[in-house]
């Protein structure tokens, strides 16, 4: 997997900071979470082609977190785009980016489809071919969404070796792949663990836009990659975290802790605070592995 930051900074658009919007890689896929105001310009920066996003997911209808959106669909229709979108947000997305869209008679040439969204509980949205997505319901002013992605299994690795000293035909390649037990001309049934090698271990990252502390959310991520979780304000601005229902670096390094996850990834920041190494500091009292998001960094894993 690749995360891509394209904005982690809250409420507004700055010189140097952009709103929430980042693109994730899973096995050749592109896939945008959230699209804050001007995230395709960062596209455009990082050299994205567009045609390559078949999948948006947004967590929640604050403007830092999809006013980029309908400038996005309608740049897509610009360029002559015809292969379909799928949108994955809260219920009343579909309402708002069509009366924009009718508003403005550019309706798009290519196919929409709104996923609209108002589970209380973890639900599967997406089975791909190499990948699924699951909800998160975080505890937000409004209603929101973090998402959990995660690899499918991969096909078992051919043991080059083995196949040749057993002579095993090009046509079995496939079968074992699956997993598969091969029989030889002769009878002899070979076990598949003779003649493969065990996959890399499927990968996942969970995306915790907007929420207050939710200490259930460390069950729902439990055990993966990489978590980013919104780190809004440090503990002096404790009661604005409640007051506002965002969470403190030191909150989202409990939930990582708690979770056993490998890697946390703050951001989300307020612009308050000069300094970002404090979030560093406050979180890894709690929790070891802590990235600050940067707009433009990479994560690989």
């Amino acid at each position: 997997m690749q995360l891509t930051i394209l904005g982690c900074h809250a409420a507004t658009p700055r010189k140097n900071g952009q709103t929430t919007a980042q693109l994730l890689e899973i096995r050749g896929q592109l896939i945008l979470i959230d699209c804050g105001e001007g995230t395709q310009m960062q596209l455009r920066k990082l050299g994205v082609k567009f045609a390559r996003i078949q999948h948006i997911f947004i967590s929640h209808l604050h403007g830092d977190h999809f006013y980029g959106l309908i400038g996005l669909i309608s740049t897509f229709r610009l360029l002559g785009r015809s292969a379909d979108l799928h949108i994955y947000g809260p219920k009343g997305i579909k309402e708002i980016i069509t009366l924009q869209l009718k508003l403005a008679n550019s309706w798009t040439d290519y196919a929409l489809y709104f996923h609209e969204l108002d589970h209380s509980e973890p639900e599967q949205l997406l089975d791909h071919e190499k990948f699924a997505v699951t909800t998160l319901p975080l505890k937000h002013r409004v209603y929101t969404n973090g998402f959990l992605f995660r690899e499918k299994k991969s096909p078992r690795k051919i043991n080059q070796d083995a196949v040749v000293t057993y002579g095993i035909d090009i046509a079995d390649m496939e079968n074992l792949k699956q997993g598969k037990d091969i029989r030889l001309a002769d009878g002899t049934l070979l076990a598949n663990a003779l003649l493969t090698l065990d996959p890399e271990p499927s990968k996942s990252y969970a995306f915790c836009s907007d929420t207050a502390y939710l200490p259930k959310l460390a069950d729902w991520v439990y055990g993966v990659n990489y978590l980013y979780h919104e780190a809004t304000f440090l503990d002096m601005h404790q009661d604005l975290a409640k007051k506002t229902q965002h969470s403190t670096a030191a909150e989202a390094a409990q939930i990582a802790a708690t979770a056993k996850v490998g890697q946390l990834i703050l951001g989300h920041f307020s612009s308050r605070y000069p300094d970002r190494n404090e979030f560093i500091t406050q979180a890894q009292k709690h929790f070891n592995n802590v990235h600050l998001a940067e707009d433009g960094k990479r994560f690989d894993w």
